[in-house]
């Protein structure tokens, strides 16, 4: 969902060419889209239909890395367009409709025998998985109960951040998250990053700073919402890290257990909070074009999870960085003409560009090292 930002659009898959559960640093995993949306870190490709057969030409890989950019830059526009566009007040009921999606899409594939959960069962811990169903038992479920649970949260606020700025700022401050993530390795782990790539950090959060000074649509609370998402975001990843590797459970068996554990705590939330009862109230609940936008954000979420885990597992470390800036550009771009459209501003726009020189800089880095 991410995305929203991956869910919601942005997990945002940050797995770049690495190994996905951790040995190259969680830190890594800054450097594009995050896979996360919906759990998409994964080590091996799963067997089944959803995979291509053989060795993948390049033109499939290349095909594969556009529809990842299509699908990362589509699903961003179509949560923006539900939330500002039709102003659906419910950000959370959005979530919940996507991963209900995952998760009924999810356990039909499974059942037609299109994908598998693990992808080598001898990496599974004792009665985690069912051997006559394939799919994760309770004591799996809770072996991942914090990565899921960080999950959720990561979820939540992701989508709440895309409604209080432009797509413009939202990508420029989504890319700080790799501070976050660098202040949690070194707090936390002790992990410190060599001077080139604080410096590329750096550039990052001074481009957000300097958009920040002369953003006209500028908002506290929409700020606090995307700055919060990459705290959260930076957890989520460090859970991967520290519990995705010792899982066993492939790229479609983290989606699952994340969905599965998140939606029964996410439906209770919104009950609480009269979410779901007051739906009765919002305008254009039966209005198809608004239907048609909620439907295609369900789809996108689960096929933008699914492609940020192929491009990952087909294409190098490049080309993916490639298509996460490309795709920044696509939504920078359009970004200033859709949703009643950006006020230009020039020190605002100088800071976009810092901030994505920064994170050029920053996937440079990392790739030749």
């Amino acid at each position: 969902t991410r995305a929203a930002g991956g869910g919601p659009g942005d997990l945002g898959g940050r797995a770049r060419g690495h190994d996905r559960w951790g040995r190259s640093g969680v830190l890594e995993r800054e450097v594009g889209e995050s896979a996360s949306a919906m759990g998409s870190d994964t080590k091996h490709s799963p067997r089944g239909m959803l995979n291509h057969p053989g060795r993948p030409g390049k033109l499939y890989c290349g095909l594969v890395a556009l529809c990842y950019m299509a699908l990362a830059v589509a699903l961003l526009f179509f949560n923006k367009a539900a939330l500002s566009s039709y102003k659906f007040p419910n950000a959370n009921v959005i979530t919940l409709a996507q991963l209900a999606c995952s998760n009924v899409l999810l356990y039909a594939f499974r059942k037609l025998g299109w994908v598998r959960f693990t992808d080598d069962v001898a990496l599974i811990p004792r009665d985690c998985i069912d051997a006559k169903s394939g799919f994760p038992t309770q004591k799996m479920f809770r072996r991942v109960a914090p990565l899921s649970a960080a999950y959720m949260v990561y979820m939540l606020l992701s989508m709440a951040s895309v409604r209080g700025v432009s797509l413009p700022m939202y990508t420029t401050l989504r890319r700080t998250t790799a501070a976050f993530t660098m202040g949690a390795e070194y707090f936390l782990a002790g992990t410190s990053q060599p001077a080139v790539v604080v410096r590329a950090v750096g550039l990052m959060v001074l481009g957000a700073f300097v958009a920040g000074l002369h953003d006209l649509e500028f908002s506290v609370v929409g700020y606090a919402y995307v700055f919060a998402n990459n705290a959260a975001t930076a957890a989520y990843l460090a859970c991967i890290a520290r519990y995705g590797r010792t899982s066993g459970l492939n790229s479609f068996g983290m989606m699952w257990c994340n969905g599965m554990m998140s939606l029964p705590a996410l439906t209770t939330m919104t009950l609480l909070t009269g979410e779901l009862q007051s739906l009765h109230n919002y305008g254009h609940l039966y209005d198809p074009d608004f239907q048609s936008v909620l439907m295609a954000s369900c789809v996108l979420a689960f096929s933008l999870n699914y492609a940020i885990f192929l491009n990952t597992s087909l294409n190098s470390a490049l080309t993916q960085t490639i298509c996460g800036n490309l795709k920044d550009v696509v939504v920078i771009l359009v970004g200033y003409h859709t949703f009643g459209g950006v006020a230009f501003d020039p020190l605002n726009f100088l800071g976009i560009l810092l901030g994505f020189a920064g994170s050029v800089s920053y996937a440079y880095v990392k790739l030749v090292r």
